[in-house]
């Protein structure tokens, strides 16, 4: 069971980096940003549709949901292996390559992927 937690907490968490993000303001700069990308980190690879998909793997488990922008956040609804991860809005950020998605609108965890 630490395991599966500690795999489910590294498909959107991640250690603080100090690189300087750049807000992500509105759904269409963020469907400019993801169209077309793979979002990558170790053990995770995730496509974001911009018509609300998502769809990849975490540690070789198949993850779905769904996502919509409302009030200048990317909200999900997420599964991940079958389990429920739960509806969250999170703050966006991008540098170059790299997006960063922090939960609780901006106020919790982040996590940091690459654009391939």
């Amino acid at each position: 069971m630490r395991i599966f937690a500690g795999i489910a907490a590294a498909l959107f968490l991640a250690v603080p980096a100090k690189a300087d993000f750049a807000k992500v303001a509105n759904a269409e700069d963020f469907k400019k940003i993801v169209s077309g990308k793979t979002l990558t980190r170790p053990f995770v690879r995730l496509q974001v549709a911009p018509g609300g998909a998502i769809s990849g793997t975490g540690a070789r488990w198949e993850v779905t949901g769904q996502w919509s922008w409302q009030g200048g956040y990317f909200c999900r609804d997420l599964y991940w292996g079958g389990s429920d991860l739960g509806y969250n809005c999170q703050e966006v950020r991008v540098n170059g390559q790299r997006i960063r998605f922090t939960s609780d609108r901006g106020q919790g965890d982040f996590a940091d992927f690459r654009l391939r």
